[in-house]
């Protein structure tokens, strides 16, 4: 009778208990994301200034706390995971680099920053906030393309594809896969008929109505909740970084392609 008592004791002692004990867990493992997010943060900040031997060291940092962080739970679906691990290694790959310029290593360490924040956040992601650079430069590609005006559209959409190329890995966690999925069969079949697209101007114009629309239902996709008033500096200053290289990166895409076309045989 008192094992039976005791064990009914036991078992109801646990039933109050155990709510706690995975709130406590759940508190940790969102307090660790979020460390992980302001590391990737001090990431960027440290690439912005050139200052790349010490973003080295912090993504090493990195590497260490999401070993920690990770290693005994599950905090990260198994999509977030992947999308931390490549980024990360692309922004390692950057950080480390002799040859490549700071405009592109800028691209892969923004590309890293949003994925961590994607992953630590449930509403008004980073990336979100780029609607207005890329509905931009979409307006601009729609204008290249009613003007005729070949350079222009190839710069501009060059620079669409960079700025696409830097959220991609973000939007891919907080977006369905079929909706991506579809949204990357436009954008490649723009990219490969260009000359078709310039060349039928109905057509062409049809299509990028079309690119543009889906764009903007992505955005729309995601809450409208204000930010987190100590997130708007991150907001701005990830922003300003892609807005301030996103023409340069496009442009130098652009000239390198018609250079190839110039000397087909380097």
């Amino acid at each position: 009778m008192r094992t039976k008592t005791f064990f009914i004791a036991l078992i109801l002692s646990i039933s109050l208990i155990l709510p706690y004990m995975v709130i406590a867990n759940t508190d940790d493992d969102t307090a660790s994301i979020n460390k992980l997010d302001e590391i990737s943060d001090e990431v960027l900040q440290m690439v912005k200034l050139h200052r790349y031997d010490e973003a080295q060291r912090i993504l090493n940092y990195f590497s260490n706390q999401f070993v920690v962080a990770t290693g005994g739970n599950q905090i990260l679906t198994s999509d977030e995971l992947r999308a931390v691990t490549a980024s990360h290694n692309e922004a390692v790959q950057a950080a480390a680099s002799i040859n490549m310029n700071h405009e592109d290593r800028l691209q892969s360490v923004t590309k890293f920053r949003l994925v961590m924040d994607t992953v630590s956040t449930s509403n008004q992601p980073l990336w979100a906030e780029m609607k207005n650079p890329i509905m931009s430069v979409l307006g601009e590609v729609k204008g290249a393309a009613e003007m005729g005006d070949i350079d222009a559209f190839h710069q501009n959409f060059n620079s669409f594809l960079a700025l696409y190329d830097i959220i991609y890995p973000s939007i891919k966690l907080d977006i369905d896969s079929e909706r991506i999925q579809q949204l990357d069969t436009r954008i490649k079949y723009v990219d490969q008929y260009r000359t078709q697209v310039l060349e039928d101007e109905e057509d062409s114009m049809q299509e990028l109505e079309t690119l543009a629309a889906d764009m903007e239902e992505i955005f729309e996709e995601i809450t409208e909740d204000e930010a987190d008033p100590s997130l708007w500096w991150v907001i701005i200053s990830t922003g300003s970084i892609i807005i301030l290289t996103l023409s340069y990166v496009g442009w130098r895409k652009y000239k390198g392609g018609k250079k190839k076309e110039n000397n087909p045989e380097s």
